[in-house]
């Protein structure tokens, strides 16, 4: 136990998931001097609104927020589906 923590070291640490929707994929090439042109593909993604479910633990009206990555790894960018809803964990790394 640390020092002044309330906490015992088995308590869980808070997670929260949230539900994402892939709203956009935009592949493209980059280039930078004495570089090799590399593939990148940009994936978007968006919360959904809905009725009951995770995304209504941390949003209690319309989820708002984003997340972009620029993937470089082909295998990596075919795991996205355009629309597709995927979960995202967000925990502490300890």
């Amino acid at each position: 136990m640390r020092s002044g923590s309330a906490h015992s070291d088995k308590e869980e640490t808070m997670k929260v998931r949230c539900k994402f929707y892939v709203a956009s994929i935009s592949h493209h090439h980059a280039s930078y001097p004495n570089a090799e042109p590399t593939s990148c593909v940009n994936i978007s993604l968006s919360p959904i609104w809905e009725e009951d479910g995770p995304n209504r633990k941390w949003s209690k009206a319309t989820p708002n927020g984003k997340i972009e990555m620029t993937i470089t790894n082909p295998e990596a960018a075919e795991a996205f589906e355009l629309g597709k809803i995927y979960n995202v964990d967000f925990t502490p790394d300890e």
